[in-house]
């Protein structure tokens, strides 16, 4: 799977705003749909499942430090299993540092508002131009600076952030088309009764 930068969807629920945000970054890859049947609820699931290791151990260490300095942590997710069986991505819902701000049948808008910065993520999907079985999917990430600690605080962030995006993005997709793989094989290979 491989991800490309992109540029923020002119039809992303963020664009509808008209916020002027003090960074923004997009990637984007192909996901398989053949049926058509991943929706923005999926995408957003599967963001909160599909990571590397790496990437949740990161997410320990900068908690660690950031707690800190005042800023907004995930805390402990006790049974990330169960939560998010009861996930439904509606706006309002919180899991660990996410919170979901909106949602429509093509993207969800997670993120969280904290003394130093505002960020938001936005995980859109759209019909890919060349092939009705394939979607793009596109993680956007907006920053507001709220103060200079924040601005700051980004600083070495940001390149860890360059990396994370698309790990993450490769793991939903990955997840995702897994996923499907399991339901065709479970649908394809009926029990025969003899």
């Amino acid at each position: 799977m491989k991800s490309s930068k992109t540029t923020l969807p002119e039809n992303s629920l963020l664009n509808s705003s008209h916020k002027k945000y003090d960074y923004v970054d997009s990637f984007q890859a192909v996901l398989y749909d053949a049926q058509n049947n991943f929706t923005s609820v999926d995408v957003g699931k599967a963001f909160f499942s599909a990571g590397p290791k790496w990437v949740e151990n990161l997410f320990d260490v900068r908690n660690k430090i950031v707690s800190l300095f005042g800023f907004k942590t995930s805390g402990e997710l006790k049974d990330r299993g169960k939560q998010l069986q009861n996930f439904r991505c509606e706006p309002g819902e919180q899991l660990g540092l996410f919170k979901v701000f909106d949602k429509n049948e093509n993207e969800v808008i997670l993120g969280e508002d904290d003394k130093h910065l505002n960020f938001r993520i936005s995980l859109f999907l759209e019909q890919h131009q060349n092939s009705i079985q394939k979607k793009n999917l596109i993680i956007s990430t907006t920053v507001e600076f709220n103060n200079g600690f924040g601005r700051l605080y980004f600083l070495p962030v940001r390149p860890f952030h360059k990396l994370i995006v698309p790990a993450i993005l490769k793991g939903i997709i990955e997840d995702l088309e897994k996923q499907k793989e399991q339901a065709n094989s479970n649908t394809s290979n009926p029990i025969v009764v003899k």
